[in-house]
């Protein structure tokens, strides 16, 4: 797994072992990143459920400002910070191991984001709950982008008064992309 386009294009990523790990390939950020065209350019970037943090670091070899990065595992958590450190991206960086939902409560008098990733573990309420809580808090800056990446097979989520846009399909995944605007 590499970093597809950027400042730190072809760098290698490392990714967490096991059988509940799928970290997003480049073919599908690729398509994501296309997708988005500038969207990543001087935004503020949230990687929930971040393992690698490939996504995220994507962002930021794209011109995002800064990232957050969410992840729950210890072990996952240590491999991204190794991942960040590589990609040079540590001044533009801030790693949380925590719970997905309790970080982001935790936001609430101080971040908000132009852009962010969701990437749980499939077949799990976790998408919508992010969702909701993401408006909830007003996490979200005008006109920010989500992408929700899940099983083909999951329902299309509430969506919490945002609006989705696009959907593409790659193999079993899908990739969701939802606006506030």
């Amino acid at each position: 797994m590499r970093i597809v386009a950027g400042t730190a294009r072809g760098r290698v990523l490392r990714a967490p072992s096991g059988r509940d790990v799928r970290p997003t390939t480049d073919r599908v950020r690729e398509a994501a990143f296309s997708i988005l065209f500038d969207a990543t350019r001087g935004a503020t970037v949230l990687d929930l459920f971040a393992g690698s943090g490939a996504l995220g670091l994507e962002a930021l070899s794209r011109g995002a400002s800064r990232a957050v990065f969410v992840e729950h595992s210890k072990t996952a958590a240590a491999i991204l910070r190794q991942n960040v450190e590589a990609c040079g991206f540590v001044g533009r960086s801030k790693l949380l191991c925590s719970d997905a939902l309790r970080a982001l409560r935790s936001f609430a008098q101080s971040e908000r984001f132009n852009l962010a990733f969701l990437d749980p573990p499939y077949d799990t309420p976790l998408v919508e709950q992010s969702l909701a809580v993401l408006v909830e808090l007003q996490l979200l800056l005008p006109e920010a982008v989500v992408v929700a990446e899940q099983r083909i097979a999951t329902p299309l989520p509430s969506s919490a008064g945002l609006r989705l846009f696009d959907e593409r399909r790659y193999g079993d995944t899908v990739l969701r992309f939802f606006t506030n605007s």
